[in-house]
């Protein structure tokens, strides 16, 4: 049964499961290959071992399951949770194809979602913890659901400005389609954790403890390493400008594909190279812990 679009974070859901979850799905190889290592490198500074007990919010089409489902071994156990149906559905597939008994799929709001108290070790997310309308009343639902002395380890981005993998396509995309304007720098987003200090606050508030940041700067294998050629196709259908088009056509607007094509290309041209296309990224890895209290 599929999780009701309904609750503070309806849009999300919608979101999730009738616009972005297909696309996800058919470009998910892609996907993870270009953000797998950011999350590997979540999990060592989380310290994630064998037998822990982990919890792993927006685990999407389950790499990271696969991953942590590794990592715990079958003295452990891995929930994944989700707010979409269609991505779900894949995570399950890996997990089965992977014979990994330990790791389990739950459509589920971790904002809402009533979790088992003091059931886990670690709460971990790859960027999906970015997409919360109440983001101190989630980590606090978390919190509730981690032993006294459990640890949370998870990685979301820093500003746009700081990551040219998105921002330079979409800039150059822009010349072509009216892209949506961003929404309010603490809006449910990609970015809406960007900020340190918001990040601080909303952890302090939430009640954990011994909050640490990583700054983590490096190069993404955009497209998971794909031709430049397919790299531009891959930025044109998962960037906002990918969103800026498919409303477009919906309005009847004539774009000229080929024009924005060709621009993408440029600007992406100078990162190309014999292993793909490589473009600075920057990202926050942020642990904390649980009091308990």
């Amino acid at each position: 049964m599929s999780l009701e679009a309904a609750g503070p974070n309806a849009e999300q859901i919608h979101y999730w499961n009738d616009v972005t979850g297909p696309r996800w799905v058919a470009t998910q190889e892609l996907l993870d290959a270009q953000i797998a290592p950011l999350g590997l490198e979540t999990a060592a500074r989380g310290r994630v071992a064998t037998g822990d007990r982990v919890l792993d919010v927006g685990c999407g089409c389950g790499d990271t399951l696969l991953q942590l489902g590794e990592r715990v071994g079958h003295g452990g156990a891995v929930l994944g949770v989700d707010l979409s149906t269609i991505m779900l559905a894949r995570a399950a597939e890996r997990v089965a194809e992977a014979d990994l008994p330990h790791v389990r799929v739950e459509n589920a709001d971790a904002q809402t979602h009533r979790f088992e108290l003091r059931a886990f070790d670690v709460v971990f997310s790859r960027f999906g913890v970015m997409f919360f309308a109440d983001p101190v009343a989630a980590f606090a639902n978390l919190r509730a659901a981690l032993a006294p002395g459990g640890r949370l380890a998870f990685v979301c981005w820093q500003a746009l400005d700081r990551n040219p993998w998105m921002l330079v396509p979409a800039v150059a995309a822009a010349a072509h389609v009216t892209l949506t304007p961003p929404p309010e720098p603490h809006a449910p987003g990609p970015f809406s954790l960007a900020s340190r200090d918001r990040l601080q606050g909303i952890l302090d508030a939430a009640g954990f403890e011994a909050v640490g940041f990583g700054s983590l700067e490096r190069e993404l294998l955009v497209g998971g390493g794909a031709a430049l050629d397919s790299v531009v196709e891959f930025c044109l259908e998962m960037g906002p400008h990918g969103a800026a088009l498919r409303r477009a056509r919906e309005r009847g607007e004539s774009v000229d594909h080929d024009a924005m094509r060709a621009d993408v290309h440029a600007a992406l041209a100078p990162y190309a190279g014999a292993n793909g296309v490589r473009m600075p990224s920057a990202s926050w890895i942020v642990t904390a812990e649980n009091p308990g209290v």
